[in-house]
């Protein structure tokens, strides 16, 4: 099986995490990264790895981004990771073990996230469908990230992949910031009763941060995993405020054009 499958990676100045992913890869003939043109020694850790081809593109939208990597891969089944995901030696062997006959047609595997590489008792990361085939898939958009649209049967692997993302915090902050102002407006465009439990507290804004602080360190076990346990709960904490001061923001400057738009035309007509 493992002959079939294209790992496929998207790289934007990843040098903290690349290397490990790529330490995981070593079993794959050919390794597709796109890249958004990364400034620092990201290109160099993957010019060392023989089987890795890099095709630079700029980015636009995560879904873009992926389904240009789809067009690169030229064998059945495609491996999709981000640049701060580990396979563990587990899941590598039970792919390897998988039928390329099968007539499932996608797979998730679950996660355990890390905190500066200490795996947590638990995190609010769902399962992922990380392994396709190609010609039954493509990527859309799903606010702030993608979703993979598999036509067919899917299953579920019992290996983990660790999610480490060493990356500094002001990138992390960042990257937030940017995320939640496409979840806000995707919370906002859908009609309520198309959204989760989970999304229609996060669209109350002010519970949120609360929730799901409590979610991290209680009902998922953070507060037995140590300091690391404690910074991923807060870590969710305030992704989660940011997303209430977008939302707050996005509220604000709508009730704005909406009382801007009940000023008489011609107001000042009679002075």
């Amino acid at each position: 099986m493992l002959n079939t499958i294209t790992p496929l990676l998207l790289t934007f100045n990843e040098v903290a995490n690349i290397d490990r992913t790529l330490q995981q890869l070593t079993w794959a003939k050919k390794i597709i990264v796109i890249d958004s043109y990364s400034d620092d020694e990201t290109l160099e850790i993957l010019a060392s790895y023989p089987q890795v081809q890099v095709f630079s593109r700029k980015f636009d939208t995560h879904a873009n981004q992926w389904n240009y990597g789809l067009e690169q891969v030229a064998t059945p089944w495609v491996l999709s990771l981000d640049a701060d995901y580990t396979l563990s030696a587990e899941l590598i062997a039970e792919i390897g073990n998988l039928s390329e006959d099968s007539e499932v047609d996608g797979y998730f595997a679950k996660f355990k996230y890390c905190i500066f590489g200490k795996p947590l008792r638990g995190a609010i990361l769902p399962p992922r469908q990380i392994l396709f085939k190609k010609e039954r898939s493509i990527y859309i958009d799903d606010g702030h990230t993608q979703l993979l649209q598999v036509k067919g049967k899917s299953g579920m692997l019992s290996g983990y992949i660790y999610h480490d993302d060493r990356k500094p915090l002001g990138r992390w902050l960042g990257a937030q910031d940017r995320y939640m102002i496409l979840e806000a407006k995707k919370l906002l465009e859908t009609p309520f009763a198309r959204l989760s439990w989970g999304d229609r507290i996060r669209k109350q804004k002010i519970l949120s941060p609360f929730v799901i602080l409590i979610y991290c360190l209680i009902f998922r076990g953070g507060i037995f995993d140590g300091w690391q346990g404690w910074y991923y709960a807060f870590q969710r904490m305030l992704a989660e405020t940011i997303l209430m001061l977008r939302l707050t923001e996005c509220a604000v400057n709508s009730s704005e054009k909406r009382e801007a738009r009940k000023e008489p035309k011609f107001k000042n007509s009679f002075k």
